[in-house]
């Protein structure tokens, strides 16, 4: 990447992080660069090419410093998740990103080529690696970006009186786990209880290609 281009997708970057993903344009771009528009598109073909280049950017992030080949497949997909969470805590906007545009640059690419390769050493069948792939990514991007947005917080009413809107009865299975859903939440322990069972999920169908 060039050193110009890399200073763009950096400005780019701050202003997303700044005023949300909406206020990126190439305009305020070119405002916070010091050029004209026009000057932007020798480096960014158009804002297509910008929110890809940023995508890109975000999720080379999640490559690893250094080789983890050696390491066991489901220790990869762990970094890489932990990873992928740390990104979104720092850019919660990027979740809307991520979700919204494939993966085209090379840092993207290289990014699911990592999970692919460690869901085939998991001994997944090849035909059922693309759609455990999605199903891996969409978990840990939606519980970053859920826990990002405050999704899982309680709010500002109390979960008892949230319930209590309601006539009584009303809500038989909140009521049956009412000493559970009034604990306060660990996100952390809960996201490793998560990962484990994406791991038994990935281990179950390996095994029945077994």
């Amino acid at each position: 990447m060039s050193g110009r281009r890399e200073e763009i997708l950096d400005a780019a970057l701050a202003i997303a992080d700044e005023h949300g993903l909406e206020a990126v344009s190439m305009r305020a771009l070119a405002d916070r660069v010091g050029v004209t528009p026009m000057a932007l598109y020798r480096h960014v073909k158009d804002k297509a090419a910008l929110l890809d280049g940023m995508l890109g950017r975000l999720l080379a992030n999640l490559l690893p410093p250094d080789p983890v080949e050696e390491r066991p497949w489901d220790e990869r997909l762990t970094l890489l998740a932990h990873a992928t969470r740390e990104v979104i805590r720092r850019h919660p906007w990027a979740a809307h990103l991520v979700f919204s545009r494939p993966a085209v640059t090379p840092d993207a690419v290289r990014a699911v080529d990592l999970i692919y390769a460690a869901l085939v050493e998991a001994g997944v069948p090849e035909s059922e690696v693309p759609r455990l792939e999605r199903l891996v990514s969409t978990f840990v991007i939606g519980f970053a970006a859920s826990e990002a947005s405050g999704r899982f917080s309680p709010g500002t009413v109390d979960p008892r009186a949230r319930r209590g809107q309601l006539p009584e009865g009303a809500l038989p299975a909140h009521d049956r786990l009412a000493p559970w859903l009034d604990l306060p939440l660990d996100l952390t322990a809960e996201f490793e209880a998560d990962l484990a069972d994406v791991r038994r999920l990935v281990e179950a169908v390996a095994g029945r290609r077994a």
